[in-house]
């Protein structure tokens, strides 16, 4: 209900952006001089340092629109790209112009000029209409904070943790729990180290000119890596945007000492533990699978000398397609029996956020009771094994989750001979594996249908 309101209370705010801008454009139209580019230039040619400083405070008129690449993400292009073209950019420039032409006008003004613009008696409805959008603005970036999450987690760069959808009819609106605190935590400590939001302006200039550079250049990569762009008219591209990002980052890095230095530590913090978990994970699987048998040479002996059969079906969790389950070994190492049905389960994250319902599932009979199946997401969706097997059941391999063991292998950890900065990085893997999301929570997996089988792995 409370979120119904947002997008009339936002559009009401830029249409008063955009009127107390275009109110003070009419009474001074000789703002719109500003449009010719050659007083750019001119400024430039004639106070070369001054206007190079001058960079670093121009770029926090457009501080926030970071923010719309999360939200894409979570809303899609189409609605960022009209929302920005009709609203935003038109009302945002309006009001740029018309605070212009008040301090041509009465230069004065510069103590305040965005509440300067509007008539006395309108000071206070203005206030509260921009505090109402102020913290609808903050609830816009830590929807987008959920968002790129859930996608760092499930293209495998962060820990598994517990994510909460907060509607059954949009996918996209979610909640994390653990994401949510941090953020309250780190907010509360800008609060009490900066103490006013005027001190934060560095930090706004390289974040967001950071921001911009970064996304050129990994855009780029994009392009050229996954859609295969010509890798001369890729360069041209990348080469025309950073012509514009880097004398901005760069007009920026004197204010490092008074405040630019949080969003390049808490950069260099996310950067950390991302490459930690993504790379730690590759080197245990490796190491976990490198003296692995064939599947396929495992079930063919297991065929020919069967084990003990028991009733029931026995699905195993695999990370890998062609590579056993550590869980299927040690079950039969130390149980030495098997289930009338074996589904050996893999979940896969495709190069895209979402999978067609017709390329949800790929079902392979191995041998007789033996069943591969390989469940497809994208990286914006959330994988259900309820969901899976319902599909299986419809290609003919029905599958009750109340009448199935769930086998898995359950890692403990220990860490071998590193040079100490390599054991640095094995204690924080460490870390966020004993704090990520164990796998029949993560699944959606009743608890009483999981069994859990142990092996210590030195990484």
């Amino acid at each position: 209900m409370v979120g119904k309101l947002f997008a009339p209370i936002m559009l009401t705010w830029f249409l008063i952006l955009a009127g107390l801008g275009l109110r003070s454009i009419i009474a001074n139209p000789e703002v719109l001089h500003a449009l010719n580019p050659m007083w750019a230039v001119h400024f430039f040619l004639e106070y070369k340092t001054v206007s190079f400083i001058a960079l670093g405070a121009v770029v926090l008129s457009i501080t926030g629109v970071e923010a719309l690449y999360a939200d894409m993400g979570h809303f899609g292009k189409f609605p960022i790209r009209l929302a920005w073209f009709t609203v935003v950019l038109p009302s945002l420039t309006l009001n740029y112009f018309g605070q212009g032409a008040l301090l041509l006008k009465n230069p004065e003004a510069i103590k305040n000029p965005f509440f300067l613009l509007a008539p006395d008696w309108a000071l206070i409805p203005l206030l509260i209409i921009a505090a109402l959008a102020t913290v609808i603005a903050s609830q816009a970036v830590i929807s987008g904070v959920f968002s790129l999450t859930r996608q760092a987690v499930r293209l495998g760069y962060l820990s598994p943790m517990r994510i909460i959808h907060t509607s059954e009819m949009e996918s996209g609106q979610i909640y994390i729990p653990f994401v949510n605190w941090m953020l309250y935590v780190a907010v509360v400590i800008v609060i009490v180290s900066f103490e006013h939001s005027s001190n934060l302006a560095a930090a706004y200039g390289i974040a967001v000119t950071g921001t911009m550079v970064l996304t050129s250049i990994l855009s780029t990569t994009v392009a050229r890596q996954n859609w295969h762009w010509n890798k001369y008219f890729v360069a041209l591209i990348l080469i025309a945007f950073l012509c514009v990002d880097i004398p901005l980052f760069t007009a920026n890095l004197d204010k490092l000492l008074s405040g630019g230095w949080l969003p390049l530590s808490l950069g260099t913090v996310m950067f950390i533990v991302m490459t930690t978990w993504k790379s730690e994970r590759f080197r245990l699987l490796r190491r976990m699978h490198e003296h692995g048998n064939s599947l396929e040479a495992m079930i063919a002996s297991l065929e020919k000398s069967p084990p003990v059969r028991v009733p029931g079906t026995a699905v195993y969790m695999s990370r890998a397609i062609n590579v056993i389950p550590f869980a299927l070994m040690h079950n039969l190492k130390h149980n030495k029996v098997l289930h009338e049905r074996v589904i050996l389960l893999t979940l896969r994250t495709e190069d895209a956020p979402y999978v067609h319902n017709v390329r949800r599932v790929q079902i392979e009979q191995l041998s007789p009771t033996f069943w591969r199946v390989v469940a497809s997401y994208g990286w914006r969706e959330t994988p259900n094994v309820e969901e899976v097997f319902h599909r299986c059941g419809l290609e003919g391999l029905s599958c009750r989750m109340m009448e199935t063991s769930f086998f898995m292998s359950h890692e403990s950890l220990i860490l071998g001979k590193r040079p100490w900065y390599l054991r640095l990085r094995g204690k924080l893997y460490l870390l966020l594996q004993r704090n990520a999301l164990r796998a029949p929570d993560q699944f959606e997996i009743p608890p009483n249908r999981v069994i859990e089988l142990g092996t210590q792995v030195e990484i």
